[in-house]
């Protein structure tokens, strides 16, 4: 599908691994369909080892307070990423250039991923514009999900194939991880209160491999060692529990990472995704926010994913919803629901697919 249109994404980086990681797909997938994409961040530092090759398609520019708008071609459609705020000058400039050219643009608030009711009742609801954009732009809220009423969830169109020819010990073997039939578990964390549970808990399922990602999650684990280290040295007796450190990871070998292991733990928007299409038991963990909105976000989410009790338990204490100890891990009783879940979730309309076809729909 192509839709002869310029592409302009909007990206303020909060978190390098979240937003920039979600901005970044988007941009891909709507240059794999044949778009032209213009993908404006304002520190883009990270793609330099999230995305070292860059795509084609994709033009990355630099997002800077005051854009020179003399010698930017304006495009057809603007994406404002989760509230960043599209300078207004890009904004009245890209709505002139569709009164002279005799169309109609389009701009598009892609908000952030929710299970929540209130997705389905606002996804593509218009929103109001001053009178002197209207005559030349349109206005939409457009939020992914995980359902038909909403604008689903990014998906490759190749990711079935790469996932089918993913070769786990050679992944294993290339980062000289001496892999030797263990169990392998992968963490993706903030700083969770529960950090010390879960490595005792893993300690005592027997020889487990924790693959532990650059940055917050490094620096988390680190302190958590060395504390059980200096009050209980023989927690971890017969060092059942190997942990290897990552260095920072592509996009695709943060996917190969998730393919491998055989429990993934996962924080924020862009790796749940990941983690449900990796199709392996995973624990999620919310960005926490102080008016506790994140806890709703999380029941509604267990919801969608049908989980059961144990499972649900286990998020809400690595959460700290609740405070108590970790429930026991039981990789069995909770992959049913993720495979059902990945199951449902691939029959539908993938989130590129879905803002292309809006596109069209309401340009």
């Amino acid at each position: 599908m192509n839709s002869g249109k310029l592409w302009d994404i909007f990206c303020r980086v909060i978190d390098n691994h979240g937003d920039l990681g979600v901005c970044w797909r988007l941009a891909c997938g709507l240059a794999e369909r044949g778009e032209r994409v213009r993908l404006w961040v304002d520190d883009g530092a990270a793609l330099a080892w999230m995305a070292p090759h860059g795509a084609s398609g994709v033009e990355v520019r630099n997002w800077t307070p005051i854009l020179e708008l003399g010698s930017i071609p304006m495009g057809g459609v603007l994406v404002e990423t989760f509230g960043c705020g599209i300078d207004p000058p890009f904004v009245a400039a890209c709505a002139s250039h569709a009164i002279a050219a005799g169309v109609q643009g389009l701009w598009l608030n892609l908000e952030y991923l929710s299970a929540e009711s209130y997705v389905e009742r606002c996804h593509g609801l218009p929103s109001p514009l001053p009178a002197e954009l209207v005559a030349g732009l349109r206005k939409y809220f457009f939020y992914p999900g995980f359902n038909e009423a909403t604008g689903g969830l990014l998906r490759e169109t190749d990711l079935l194939s790469r996932q089918a020819r993913f070769d786990r010990e050679a992944w294993l073997r290339d980062r000289a991880i001496d892999f030797r039939g263990e169990q392998l578990v992968s963490l993706f964390c903030y700083e969770p209160a529960a950090l010390d549970d879960l490595l005792r808990q893993l300690a005592a399922r027997g020889p487990t491999r924790l693959l532990v990602t650059a940055g917050r999650t490094r620096t988390a684990v680190e302190a958590s060692l060395a504390r059980m280290n200096r009050v209980n040295p023989t927690w971890n007796q017969g060092e059942k529990l190997l942990v290897s450190y990552l260095p920072l990871l592509t996009q695709h070998d943060f996917d190969h990472l998730l393919w491998c292991c055989d429990l993934n733990f996962v924080r924020g928007e862009d790796s749940l995704v990941r983690a449900l299409w990796a199709g392996k038991p995973f624990v999620w963990q919310l960005y926490p926010q102080a008016d506790k909105a994140h806890q709703a976000k999380l029941e509604a989410f267990l919801d969608m994913l049908q989980a059961p009790a144990a499972l649900r338990s286990f998020h809400r204490v690595w959460n700290d919803v609740d405070r108590a100890s970790l429930p026991a891990i039981d990789l069995t009783q909770w992959q049913p629901s993720v495979s059902g879940a990945r199951t449902r979730l691939l029959v539908q309309q993938d989130l590129v697919t879905g803002m292309l076809q809006f596109a069209l729909k309401n340009r």
